[in-house]
């Protein structure tokens, strides 16, 4: 290599350490910006109590909801509870109005089929009858007829139902003794006839009959 070519290749290696960076600037600012071991582990220490602290804070949070999830839903029970009282006391008084209601009913068709089988069983005399009396009379039997058929008509429709008892055995659930005989020809404690009628309501009891019961003699 000549002289010239040497110079030139000083000149530009002189040029190029003029123009590099210098190495030590770079570490030097890296190095002062890094945190040491101590504080990191500081910092760490102060995260995980905050998040002991946080963690503490949910936990409660929960509770609190979970404490207060329950008292809503005692409140809730306790509320249909109640609802369901005072459905049920509202059912009963309605239950009992219609059965009043229906009683009256009954006892009101008593005193139909009583004037209708009077009115049936009237022979007017002689004088009577030239004064049409047995007419009217006849009349009368009649219209009370139908009252009973429509009466009976609107029991049936709302499940009331007479309860049959002449020529069964005495049922003290349903049926009442009104009158005592004495009949060897019939069973001991068989029905002889009704004297007031009983009724069911939807195979219910409603009513208690009255009724005629045999009862034969003793040795």
């Amino acid at each position: 290599m000549d002289q010239s070519a040497r110079e030139q290749l000083l000149e530009r290696f002189r040029a190029y350490l003029e123009q590099a960076p210098d190495g030590r600037d770079g570490p030097v600012a890296s190095a002062s910006e890094a945190p040491d071991l101590f504080t990191l582990l500081s910092e760490l220490a102060g995260l995980k109590n905050e998040v002991r602290h946080e963690s503490r804070h949910l936990k409660s949070a929960l509770e609190e909801f979970r404490a207060l999830f329950e008292r809503l839903s005692t409140a809730n029970d306790r509320l249909a509870a109640e609802l369901e009282r005072r459905d049920q006391a509202e059912r009963e008084i309605a239950q009992q109005v219609d059965r009043d209601l229906l009683l009256e009913l009954l006892d009101l068709r008593d005193r139909l089929q009583a004037g209708h089988e009077q009115a049936e069983r009237y022979r007017p005399g002689w004088f009577a009858r030239r004064g049409g009396a047995g007419e009217f009379v006849a009349a009368l039997a009649e219209g009370g007829a139908m009252s009973l058929r429509r009466l009976d008509d609107t029991l049936a429709r709302r499940g009331v139902a007479p309860l049959p008892v002449v020529g069964r055995h005495f049922d003290p659930q349903t049926m009442q003794v009104g009158e005592i005989v004495q009949d060897p020809a019939r069973d001991d404690g068989e029905v002889v006839a009704e004297r007031r009628r009983g009724f069911l309501r939807h195979d219910r009891l409603l009513r208690p009959a009255e009724v005629i019961v045999n009862r034969r003699e003793r040795n």
